[in-house]
């Protein structure tokens, strides 16, 4: 197996660099830099600058409006972005949901959602854990009762990531309440302007509302909605959270991080001499550098296997474990290497417009906030206990 670059593959991380340098809005990109918060309008300007190049849609097909770039050209553009500190592009939509239409939606569901994706009018979120549902998500206790050509859904999600910009939200109900946990979930489209949908904001230690719960009570929704066949949701489900471990390794993301980790270790200390000089860091940081060159690698064997047409299995689950821990431990090393500067957190700060004289240099200030908000990384898209079952299940056929 080739895992070197072809001329036509550098080429196109040309043209992504070229791109990124003449249409990324220096706002954006220094907002991503210092760690800020992004807005709703934010993450719109961002896909629409990408929309407008036709390059919001990395991982769709040409036929639905996407790119129709190949696995090693999504892991460039992924990388390139990263790097140039863009902000992330919003997953529900493009990257979950978009993907389970094209193979399991009706045509009509895909003329109806998929350009609506696309332009920006349907923001999505993801209805899957609930409180008594999380990483064992077939336990999940939100019901869909068909009632005539509708479905009458009560109950609740929670952790739901951005779900208070969201006028969508894909969720997994139960519509078969005597069938085995799998065998009676369904996939269900919910507008969430409709009445009875309610959204309450969880503030995380960081000080950010990011997630959410959503609750259902006695919310009318029409069969219509409902995405592929009845009770096989599960099936669905699982194709979906493929490409979102695959997504959560993050390996863009653990570039820009080390390569942001490196700048601050290189920075002269109060005592005169750079902490890439101590040996006990240097060290630390030399082993973060080894593991990601592994799982880069790890990470292109797998698109490599995609290109050739073969579907991700337990590789994705091995790149959302490594993957995961990778960036939770760069984020532990520059929280160090920022030193004190790390202990004083306003939450205000991380917002756009705050003015007050900053606490030690600027890019001491995301370094706590990234901290504490990535401890979930490990945790959601399935924990990474669950993912080491999958693994043993696979490929030890325990």
């Amino acid at each position: 197996m080739d895992l070197n670059y072809t001329a036509e593959e550098t080429a196109f991380r040309q043209e992504v660099r070229d791109f990124l340098a003449e249409h990324l809005p220096e706002r954006l990109s220094e907002k991503v830099r210092l760690g800020k918060r992004l807005s709703k309008a934010d993450h719109e300007e961002w896909h629409a600058v990408l929309n407008a190049r036709g390059w919001l849609a990395g991982n769709w097909p040409v036929e639905f409006g996407g790119t129709g770039w190949n696995a090693v050209q999504r892991h460039i553009f992924e990388e390139e972005t990263t790097l140039a500190n863009a902000p992330r592009i919003v997953p529900f939509g493009l990257t979950m949901l978009g993907p389970v239409l094209q193979k399991f939606g009706s045509k009509e569901q895909q003329d109806r959602f998929l350009p609506k994706i696309l332009n920006g009018e349907h923001w999505w979120c993801q209805g899957y854990s609930e409180p008594g549902a999380g990483s064992d998500l077939a336990s999940l206790k939100t019901r869909a009762v068909r009632d005539g050509d509708d479905y009458i859904v009560n109950g609740q999600k929670t952790w739901t990531t951005l779900g208070q910009h969201a006028n969508w939200i894909f969720c997994l109900v139960r519509t078969d309440a005597e069938a085995k946990p799998q065998e009676g979930i369904s996939f269900l489209l919910i507008d969430m302007n409709s009445p009875g949908v309610e959204v309450r904001p969880i503030v995380l230690l960081e000080g950010t509302p990011e997630v959410n719960e959503v609750f259902f009570d006695d919310v009318r929704v029409p069969a219509a909605n409902l995405v592929g066949t009845e009770n096989e949701g599960w099936t669905y489900a699982k194709y979906l959270l493929t490409h979102e471990r695959t997504n959560i390794a993050g390996v863009g993301f653990s570039n820009a991080g080390l390569a942001n980790l490196k700048r601050i270790a290189r920075q002269e200390q109060s005592g005169g001499r750079p902490l890439i000089d101590n040996p006990h860091f240097a060290a630390r940081l030399a082993q973060i550098e080894i593991d990601l060159m592994a799982m880069a690698t790890t990470n292109l064997r797998v698109i490599a296997k995609a290109a050739a047409g073969q579907a991700p299995g337990a590789e994705s689950s091995m790149l959302k474990i490594k993957g995961t821990a990778i960036r939770q431990e760069i984020n532990d090393l520059t929280r160090r290497a920022v030193g004190p500067y790390a202990m004083p957190f306003v939450s205000e700060a991380l917002d756009e417009g705050y003015n007050e004289e900053p606490i030690g240099p600027d890019y001491a200030t995301p370094a706590a906030p990234q901290y504490f908000n990535n401890r979930k990384l490990s945790i959601f898209g399935g924990s990474n206990e669950v993912q080491r079952t999958i693994i043993s299940k696979a490929i030890l056929e325990l």
